[in-house]
């Protein structure tokens, strides 16, 4: 049974507005330094804080994840990285601290 030639433009640009948007695509690398930027304020550029501040640059990326699901979860007690830190799902925690880790130590 042969596709009206109607049907057959309607499928065909259904299928290419499906492959030129993905549906929800990983945020990429540009996307956690974005993520990372507003840690910068107190945590420093790239991780490496002044001193008093502690610096998150090189630490253990597991490390770096306990610590914010544990202030996301009220289980640390914080001044307001509870509160940053429930502005960002597990994943995305996850992904900034593997970013943390992967920058060099001063």
């Amino acid at each position: 049974m042969p596709i009206p030639a109607r049907a057959f433009a309607a499928l065909v640009a259904a299928a290419t507005l499906v492959c030129a948007f993905p549906a929800q695509a990983e945020p990429g690398h540009r996307q956690v330094r974005v993520w990372a930027a507003a840690c910068a304020a107190c945590h420093g550029t790239d991780g490496h804080a002044q001193a008093g501040m502690t610096s998150l640059a090189g630490r253990s990326a597991d490390e770096l994840f306990t610590l914010l699901i544990e202030f996301k979860r009220d289980v640390r007690p914080a001044t307001v990285m509870h509160q940053h830190a429930k502005g960002y799902t597990d994943d995305e925690l996850k992904r900034l601290a593997q970013w943390f880790a992967a920058q060099s130590k001063r």
